[in-house]
């Protein structure tokens, strides 16, 4: 049996194939980081992009599903993202609020439709 086929050579590759490559990004990340001003043009851009890009996957979720969101009819989903915006809004701009809130929907119309498992 090779050293790559024990547990511990499967563990050396991941760490040296998986992780250490992105930890290298993430420590010059976070020293470049500290001299961005977060009010500049450039993190202006960034942030447009960043919110344009989760606009067309949740219009695309919502359009076009695929997986288990087939199932569900459009006015689930619909009022989902409604459900969603608006646990948003009603806990401060919180994001994980407003993943949970539209999951809650999901779930819940999901299961009273009968639906899946």
């Amino acid at each position: 049996m090779s050293f790559i086929q024990t547990e511990l050579g499967a563990a050396l590759v991941v760490l040296i194939v998986g992780f250490l490559p992105n930890e290298v990004w993430r420590v010059l990340g976070v020293l470049f980081g500290r001299r961005i001003d977060e009010d500049g043009l450039w993190m202006q851009w960034v942030r447009a992009v960043a919110t344009a890009l989760l606009a067309a996957v949740v219009a695309r979720l919502l359009l076009v599903p695929n997986g288990a969101l087939v199932a569900l009819p459009f006015w689930l989903r619909a009022g989902s993202v409604v459900m969603g915006l608006g646990g948003f809004l009603a806990f401060r701009r919180s994001v994980l609020a407003g993943v949970l809130a539209a999951e809650a929907l999901l779930v819940a119309g999901a299961w009273w439709l009968g639906v899946g498992g």
